[in-house]
């Protein structure tokens, strides 16, 4: 079976994709990839999602230079969702933070323990 044919893409198209730190071990953002974001980032090597929002493709760092450099790719037991291990060059967050997960349950509420990157 080919790699597209394995994956299980929503009613939208859509197939969410988890970047995971290759060196750290730390997971950095959820985004969604489409058919033709996943061929991109076979071809290229390099991350590629798809936008709900603004209904487009879009390279991982392509205007702010924060790319993610592919280091492994893994489909989970179900098909249904794919982890990037990636070599990431700057925040991941476009909030300029290490990772999109910055915020940390305490008791009944979030706390950011990240302050931005500069």
């Amino acid at each position: 079976m080919s790699l597209l044919a394995s994956i299980k893409f929503n009613e939208a198209g859509l197939v969410p994709a988890i970047t995971q730190d290759a060196e750290s071990g730390r997971v950095l953002m959820m985004a969604w990839m489409n058919e033709e974001a996943v061929l991109q980032t076979l071809d290229t090597g390099f991350a590629h999602y798809y936008s709900r929002s603004r209904k487009s493709q879009w390279k991982k760092g392509e205007s702010s230079g924060h790319i993610q450099e592919v280091v492994e790719m893994f489909l989970d037991c179900d098909g249904d969702t794919i982890l990037l291990i990636i070599n990431q060059t700057g925040p991941a967050c476009h909030t300029n933070r290490p990772s999109c997960f910055f915020q940390q349950r305490v008791n009944d509420t979030w706390v950011s323990f990240e302050k931005p990157q500069e």
